[in-house]
């Protein structure tokens, strides 16, 4: 009810667009990507960085966020509407902007963070510009991310509810193809309990399938617009079986906070292997998502009387327009290969209990609910330099939040502190470190770190870092006013930096998709005097190491 109530007042409320020119997207909203749903729509810059952008509609400016990765520079927009408009990867902000931003990076002394804002310090009128677009960040490209949330809750809005009319589209969806999933232990389809797809090769499909008890269906589909090469995800997927309803998803509104379920809703293993979305029709037990409504198995279609079952698929996008895919099923009663058991028992995690796996060296916290289903440990246990290197599960198996691993050091280190879990998965990854001694069942004093994990196939081990980040200036400081220092790490990563001259606290902006930082010496308290002046440039890594550069520059 909640949803539905959000969706009619949103749907009421007409924003204006961003920008000066045609929309056309690089991607919409609720999108499928590995570990999260797209949450906003990506607006095309032309390739391009500097475009001028708009406040979508009346408020105040309330956050800004300066990062080296994720949303970059990206600027937060009160609306008394009830909603918040989020602008992404930002080149930079309107000079009125930019003059109350440099105060309160001033006063918290950082560069990089969060900003927040008063509502009498910047107000914004429907209309107004309040920044260029840019590529920083997480970004792969020059393009405005833009969200909408809700101030209440949080949760992602379709930024289509509100500027919808700004958006050419009058192209349906279209579906590529169905996957087939009998249920374990309760179903088959065409003979087998292996999941299959078929490709849609026209609307009314004239195969005749044939199945037998439990079967859960996924759909292939992508959604396009005019004048772009871009597919989309599907904005609403309903899945009727002889004119009844089965399943119905509605993307139209997501809560931050289920982000994961991305992996659940879609066949992430599938997609590991093709780079394709099968979204399900159907839901594991651990998947709640508020946006599905389902027959009360869950969406699972039981085949059990012998005839036919008239299956359909009918798509919808944001502006209203469908396409319907259709298929037949014979039921036809056939052997049901009893379900496999796992050869440990105790190697099972339930979705919905709390779980404490443990092995030598190793300890495995899992709140209830953060499993999709119930899973099955394959864990392998190798030698490694300051731990066990521990993989709990072959091939990927995300969870659907954050848990906690606690690995015990095995090797002595001069200091302790700087030990710290990484998860290995094609790259390496600080996992955090939350060091702690604890006296085992003889009395003997153990080291265990405490990380983050949200991933089962990854390995899991301990590192150690006690070398302070590399740093260096670009060029030489002061030339032309600005100072561009470097900065590296290559082992727990970069945490914070920050810049001195003369003593005094200078802001350093990112260069983007570069290791620079760039501070512009008018846009400081630091005045030109031809003489010398004292630069200490200072960075610190996720274990506490501090690099300090100093040297004198004439400006």
């Amino acid at each position: 009810m909640g949803l539905l109530l959000g969706f009619l007042m949103a749907s009421q409320i007409i924003f204006g667009s961003p920008v000066h020119y045609n929309i056309e997207l690089a991607g919409n909203f609720a999108e499928p990507r590995p570990n999260h749903f797209h949450g906003g729509i990506d607006i095309k810059t032309g390739q391009v960085e500097g475009k001028a952008l708009y406040s979508i509609g009346d408020g105040y400016v309330s956050q800004i966020t300066i990062g080296l990765f994720g949303f970059g520079n990206a600027l937060y927009i009160h609306h008394p509407e009830g909603y918040t408009s989020v602008y992404c990867h930002l080149k930079c902000f309107s000079s009125r902007i930019i003059s109350q931003l440099r105060k309160h990076q001033y006063i918290q002394q950082q560069s990089v963070g969060t900003f927040r804002f008063s509502p009498g310090e910047l107000p914004v009128a429907k209309g107004d510009f309040v920044a260029f677009s840019g590529n920083t960040g997480s970004s792969q490209a020059p393009h405005l991310h833009l969200e909408v949330h809700d101030n209440l809750t949080w949760s992602m809005h379709d930024p289509l509810m509100f500027i919808g009319q700004e958006v050419k589209d009058g192209m349906p969806p279209q579906a590529h193809g169905f996957m087939a999933n009998p249920i374990e232990g309760e179903g088959v389809f065409g003979g087998s309990s292996a999941k299959q797809v078929f490709g849609f090769g026209r609307h009314d499909l004239q195969t005749r399938f044939t199945a037998w008890g439990k079967v859960g269906f996924g759909i292939w589909a992508n959604d396009y617009m005019e004048a772009t090469y871009n597919n989309y995800g599907i904005r609403r997927i309903e899945l009727y079986v002889d004119n009844h309803l089965f399943f119905c998803s509605d993307a139209s509104q997501i809560p931050v906070e289920d982000n994961l379920q991305v992996n659940y809703w879609g066949d992430y293993q599938h997609y590991l292997r093709s780079h394709v979305w099968y979204m399900r029709s159907w839901l594991l037990p651990g998947v709640s998502l508020p946006i599905f409504e389902t027959n009360g198995q869950r969406g699972v279609v039981d085949f059990k009387e012998e005839r036919d079952y008239h299956v359909m698929y009918l798509l919808s996008d944001f502006r209203g327009n469908q396409s319907r895919y259709t298929f037949t099923v014979h039921a036809t009663p056939t052997r049901i290969p009893s379900i496999r058991k796992p050869v440990k028992p105790l190697r099972q995690l339930r979705w919905d209990k709390y779980n404490n796996y443990q092995l030598p060296g190793m300890q495995l916290k899992l709140p209830c609910h953060i499993l999709a289903e119930h899973v099955v440990l394959e864990p392998t246990v190798n030698r490694g330099r300051f731990s066990l290197s521990y993989r709990l599960k072959s091939g990927s198996y995300p969870l659907l939040s954050f848990a906690h691993i606690m690995l015990r050091a095995t090797s002595p280190v001069k200091d302790p502190s700087k030990l710290y879990v990484v998860s290995q998965w094609g790259s390496e990854r600080y996992m955090g470190g939350v060091v702690q001694t604890v006296k085992n069942k003889n009395g003997k004093p153990e080291i265990w770190v405490t990380g983050k994990l949200r991933e089962l196939g990854a390995t899991y081990t301990l590192a150690y870092d006690d070398e302070a980040p590399r740093v260096g200036p670009v060029g030489t400081p002061g030339i032309g006013g600005v100072i561009t220092m470097g900065m590296t790490d290559n082992q727990s990563g970069l945490k914070s930096f920050a810049g001195y001259v003369d003593g005094k606290f200078v802001s350093f902006d990112e260069v983007p998709k570069s290791p620079w930082v760039r501070c512009v010496l008018t846009e400081t308290p630091i005045r030109k005097t031809g003489k010398l002046h004292h630069l200490r440039f200072m960075a610190v890594d996720n274990r506490d190491n501090k690099r300090i550069y100093e040297t004198d520059f004439s400006y």
